[in-house]
């Protein structure tokens, strides 16, 4: 089993080009192309916000292509990608096509794109067929993802786009496209009020599950902390992927794990990602 994580985190203390590097100096086999500056959403006020970032600029592409040679001359590749969200706000679906492009153009094969957490699987089914085939053209597989709201009455996780095996299921099956796979969020899985766990929604989505995003939580919020830190039961994840026998990478979303840490610690934050993933691998290797 092969390991990656994100990259986010880490750039937004060194930048993408060391955060690449810093992701193949800590043992990871990949790396997972963040997106989320390309098109940056401001959640306060439900617009986007201009950056100097080069995933803005004419040069994008230019700007991915050299992140992929500083992986491959360090030993790791670009396994899959994140497109920018909410994909309910119209500004940044214009910027899913500039996505997969930059997926293909860093050697991903792989491009998670969220649902509309509030559209049915027959709307959303709509924004996908019209990525599919430019996702096809650049040879780059979509994966939808688990989704999760917020009920503020009960305080705790409420249903959307997804977020169980039925919603998943209907989603896939509602644009039934093999360039459409599942990226399960095992943290979002393991959030009360969603009725479900990621186990179960492992083994509903059997080999349709391409993509994972591993991390840990207190099984009430979306914490996003390093696996084996909280409370989430990995032996269970680890057998029901193996039970459905995943063919894809253990790629880490903990991207809480390096807030608050001086620039000097970072190289060391990544390396304990690293050494958490190897330990999920490994588990995985010896069932």
């Amino acid at each position: 089993m092969k390991t990656s994580t994100e990259i986010a985190s880490i750039a937004k203390h060194v930048g993408e080009e060391k955060a690449v590097l810093y992701v193949a100096q800590a043992g990871f086999d990949a790396w997972d192309f963040s997106m989320f500056e390309m098109a940056q959403y401001d959640w306060n006020n439900g617009r986007l916000l201009d950056t100097d970032h080069p995933l803005q600029k004419s040069n994008y592409l230019s700007f991915a292509k050299e992140l992929r040679k500083i992986g491959e001359e360090n030993g790791i590749i670009c396994n899959q990608s994140h497109a920018p969200f909410p994909v309910s706000c119209p500004e940044i679906r214009s910027y899913l096509k500039r996505s997969i492009e930059c997926t293909a153009e860093a050697g991903g094969k792989i491009c998670v794109i969220h649902p509309d957490n509030n559209k049915s699987p027959e709307e959303n089914a709509e924004m996908f067929w019209e990525l599919l085939p430019f996702a096809k053209q650049h040879g780059v597989k979509i994966a939808t993802e688990n989704m999760w709201n917020w009920n503020s009455k009960r305080c705790h996780a409420a249903p959307a786009a997804c977020s169980d095996e039925k919603s998943f299921l209907d989603h896939l099956k509602a644009v039934n496209d093999p360039y459409l796979v599942a990226c399960l969020d095992i943290g979002h899985a393991e959030m009360e009020g969603l009725h479900t766990s990621a186990e179960k929604m492992i083994l509903a989505l059997g080999d349709q599950l391409q993509a994972v995003h591993l991390h840990d939580n207190d099984l009430h919020d979306d914490s996003h902390a390093i696996p084996f830190s909280m409370k989430i039961d990995f032996q269970k994840v680890v057998r029901a992927l193996k039970a459905i026998n995943y063919q894809g990478y253990f790629t880490l979303e903990a991207d809480t794990h390096l807030n608050g840490r001086p620039l000097d610690q970072i190289e060391a934050g990544v390396k304990e990602l690293a050494d958490s993933a190897r330990k999920l691998a490994d588990l995985f290797d010896s069932l």
